[in-house]
């Protein structure tokens, strides 16, 4: 089971995939937000799929959107795989590293990139991303935390390095709230249905292997990183959370870093895979 959004950007309309059917969500939802995941829509669909109560509709051809629709947040931790803290020249963090995306810099899965305005060094970033699905609030122990989360989805943390690092002023954002920085997709896959520890990522530039790691390989695992962040903030429904990427980003100094005309793709075992093209920003 899949949950996706289907349609032109600001009309995508709640679908949910069952093996190779994809199946209207209308009758129980007009999106998936965090009212639906918090108000038990994951439950209610896997339900309504078993009693045959969903419409199989035709997908074929239709834009894909991100699988979740306006997060309030943009939760994201930096260097949490060691490898990628070494290629970065920072020293392992004691505690998850965090900073903001927009939470309009969200897109589809298979949208277009664009490279900022004076941009020499947009990077690219896979990483396992986290949908909250109930309030987290001072969570008393890292094993409340999985019951927090809907599901799991792929991102793109597009990043702009010189923007981050050498014009920061101090923090990251500037380098990671550009238009179009974070696509997202292809699907929302239910938290019972993966095991987030040991997970295979990839990227690739133009067909060539960029990164290929496991979150078995993560400092702070999924579960730490909820909890950890509920003691210092409300994590609603519906937010996401970005957990970090391994090594092999344009950062190295081992690769170019992004033009117009790249093609970046990156992919989740079990989640799926995503693709964009970048393009100059008009």
């Amino acid at each position: 089971m899949k949950f996706q959004r289907i349609g032109e950007h600001g009309a995508e309309r709640p679908i949910v995939v069952d093996g190779e059917i994809a199946y209207d969500l209308a009758p129980l939802t007009g999106d998936i937000d965090g009212d639906f995941l918090a108000s038990g829509g994951i439950e209610a669909t896997a339900l309504a799929l078993a009693r045959k109560r969903l419409s199989p509709i035709t997908i074929e051809g239709l834009r894909v959107g991100a699988p979740i629709a306006r997060p309030q947040a943009v939760w994201c931790v930096g260097l949490n795989y060691a490898a990628h803290a070494k290629e970065s020249g920072a020293p392992l963090p004691d505690a998850p590293v965090l900073f903001f995306k927009t939470p309009n810099t969200v897109i589809g899965p298979f949208d277009d990139v664009l490279i900022p305005r004076g941009s020499a060094k947009t990077d690219w970033e896979v990483e396992l991303a986290v949908v909250i699905g109930r309030r987290a609030r001072y969570l008393d122990s890292v094993d409340e935390a999985m019951d927090h989360i809907a599901g799991y989805t792929i991102s793109n943390d597009v990043s702009e390095r010189a923007f981050q690092l050498e014009q920061s002023g101090g923090q990251w954002s500037k380098g990671k709230c550009c238009e179009t920085f974070n696509p997202l997709g292809p699907a929302l896959v239910p938290r019972d249905e993966l095991d987030p520890g040991n997970l295979r990522l990839r990227s690739f530039v133009n067909g060539e292997s960029r990164q290929d790691s496991s979150t078995a390989d993560l400092i702070f695992d999924v579960a730490y990183v909820v909890w950890h962040l509920s003691q210092y903030a409300v994590l609603e429904p519906g937010d996401v959370v970005n957990t970090g990427t391994p090594e092999g980003v344009a950062l190295s100094g081992r690769f170019p870093y992004l033009r117009a005309g790249d093609v970046v793709e990156l992919e989740i075992e079990g989640i799926g895979s995503i693709r964009q093209t970048c393009r100059n920003a008009g």
